[in-house]
């Protein structure tokens, strides 16, 4: 279960984090996580290629270490990278010190000043410590794509019915998503250029 818009009051409550970035400028911020995974991250830039536009990856440590080729075309082709913690750890079910250690080991393969927690789930004994080093960058719009029981089209729209300027939206370039991934990503950019948005990346 999961919800497509992040609810106001959540927002209100977790205020120390970041849900989306307001502007007059029609922006919106495409994000991707759990990469770099080969196949799937490379798929995904050649379509943000396709269309000429920019997007920030939350990468998991492990797979920046073994798959450094990959993470070196983020950077390459001009796209943000982003802390995602070193092994996808649940901060919910973690010790702090051992939450923030796993963030240190990923920040040690690659450094961001961008943090996003795995699931979206961090304890607030945890944010107290990581916002000392990091933004965390949570989302507006969640498209819902790991969900095996979302289907492709219900991807799409949970995006494009929820988006507005400043939406901070997920999607992951996971094995695991990539059947969803396929489908809604290229329509769903297709959708959001028409109507007159522009993507930037996370700073």
């Amino acid at each position: 279960m999961f919800l497509a818009k992040s609810p106001a009051i959540i927002k209100k409550y977790y205020s120390r984090l970041i849900w989306d970035i307001p502007n007059d400028s029609h922006k919106i911020y495409l994000t991707f996580d759990d990469g770099p995974i080969p196949e799937i991250t490379e798929w995904v830039l050649d379509v943000l290629k396709e269309y000429q536009i920019k997007a920030t990856f939350f990468c998991i440590g492990e797979n920046v270490e073994k798959h450094t080729l990959i993470f070196q075309r983020i950077l390459e082709e001009g796209h943000q990278v982003a802390n995602h913690s070193n092994t996808h750890v649940n901060g919910w079910y973690a010790e702090d010190d051992y939450y923030l250690e796993d963030i240190k080991k990923c920040h040690n393969k690659f450094e961001s000043e961008l943090f996003r927690p795995p699931y979206g789930r961090i304890k607030k004994s945890q944010i107290k410590e990581v916002v000392k080093e990091y933004k965390i960058v949570m989302w507006d719009v969640l498209s819902g794509d790991f969900d095996l029981k979302t289907s492709p089209e219900k991807c799409f729209n949970n995006v494009v019915k929820n988006t507005k300027p400043g939406s901070i939206i997920v999607f992951h370039d996971s094995i695991k998503a990539s059947e969803n991934l396929k489908y809604a990503l290229p329509k769903t950019i297709e959708y959001l250029l028409a109507e007159g948005f522009v993507f930037d990346v996370v700073r």
